[in-house]
């Protein structure tokens, strides 16, 4: 049983970094970095250039964590991709580089994408 959680962790990094070779975040055109678990979305802006990271969200945030936003569903994913769009405007961020991981680009990322998308941001 053991061996095949490794074979399966070890498909999965592969995924990720088939994904992330040819996506890197600058200062002007940050990694809009997506999370998922099983129970929460967590959005990031990250400089790969500079290492550090530029605003973060994620639906156990404070922001969210007393509002009906604070699990994992499509609505909370719009929620986040519109406060992540908002914090990209104050640090005068308009592109991005979408980096979706191992994750296919449906449903939860898709309606994260699309709120980000209507709150300004362009990718």
């Amino acid at each position: 049983m053991g061996i095949n959680l490794q074979k399966v962790q070890i498909r999965r990094e592969k995924r990720i970094l088939r994904v992330r070779k040819t996506l890197r975040g600058t200062t002007a055109k940050p990694r809009l970095c997506v999370n998922k678990t099983n129970k929460h979305i967590r959005v990031q802006l990250i400089d790969d250039e500079k290492g550090v990271t530029l605003a973060s969200t994620a639906t156990y945030s404070k922001e969210f964590k007393e509002t009906q936003y604070n699990k994992r569903n499509k609505a909370s994913a719009e929620k986040l991709g519109a406060a992540i769009a908002h914090a990209a405007k104050q640090q005068q961020v308009t592109h991005v580089v979408f980096d979706r991981g191992p994750h296919k680009y449906h449903g939860i990322l898709a309606a994260l994408a699309d709120g980000a998308r209507a709150a300004g941001l362009q990718f």
